[in-house]
């Protein structure tokens, strides 16, 4: 039976083109993007994928005109009214990743009653990375061990890979399988840069609004079609799965 991704990771890009080819705002786009993430959530769900993770805001989005950070806040701010219920409804637990304290006080209050609402819903999790930076990740992971370390609670020598890895925003969260990029760019901006150092990468020309399960399940039949070797050689993969 073909393998079903646990983690599928989504860098969605295209909002913007899409608004422009339309000759629509820029927060026309952001609007569809967040329809094209409800229906990408539940197919995943239904797939059997147990970990969705989007990037939803960079920790460099902030550099981006005024008004459409201004926008794109009062757009999360609906979806954190509206949106939740139905994550609620569909079994499927919200979690956040990235650093809070540059956001609005009542986005980081609604941020936690939303975890704390689906916290314990089992069908799936969607990871939502905002004001979230790959680099950031690991600098803040290395000034903790760091403290840790300048404190006499660790070891220096003591520090190893699982141990590094526990220590960024996704510490419970397995490494993504896949990782999906919208809107025909071939680069990972940041996204999970420790995390995706062995995740298939699969590159859709798709802009972000006008996804769905069509093209999810593209991506996952090119995954499907991969060989994952960690390293190893084919033929010790190949002998593994025979054993």
């Amino acid at each position: 039976m073909p393998r079903i991704p646990d983690h599928i990771a989504i860098v969605m890009d295209g909002n913007g083109r899409w608004a422009e080819k339309r000759k629509r705002p820029r927060n026309m786009g952001h609007q569809a993007g967040l329809k094209a993430l409800k229906r990408t959530a539940e197919h995943c769900a239904r797939s059997g994928v147990k970990i969705l993770t989007v990037f939803a805001f960079s920790s460099e989005n902030w550099q981006r005109p005024r008004q459409e950070v201004s926008r794109l806040m009062e757009l999360f701010l609906k979806a954190l009214d509206r949106e939740v219920k139905n994550l609620q409804q569909n079994g499927i637990r919200l979690t956040f990743i990235g650093d809070r304290s540059q956001f609005p006080a009542e986005i980081r209050e609604r941020m936690i009653a939303a975890e704390s609402l689906t916290h314990s819903n089992g069908e799936m999790t969607l990871n939502v990375a905002a004001n979230y930076g790959g680099r950031w990740d690991i600098m803040q992971a290395a000034k903790n061990l760091a403290r840790e370390v300048g404190e006499g609670h660790l070891a220096a020598e003591d520090i190893d890979r699982d141990m590094f890895a526990s220590h960024l925003s996704t510490a419970d969260i397995p490494d993504p399988d896949l990782l999906i990029r919208t809107g025909g760019e071939m680069r990972i901006s940041n996204f999970l840069l420790w995390q995706c150092a062995y995740s298939e990468l699969y590159f859709s020309p798709v802009l972000w609004p006008d996804f769905g399960p069509d093209e999810l399940d593209r991506a996952i039949k090119a995954y499907q079609e991969r060989e994952r070797r960690f390293g190893k050689t084919g033929e010790q993969v190949r002998d593994k799965k025979r054993a």
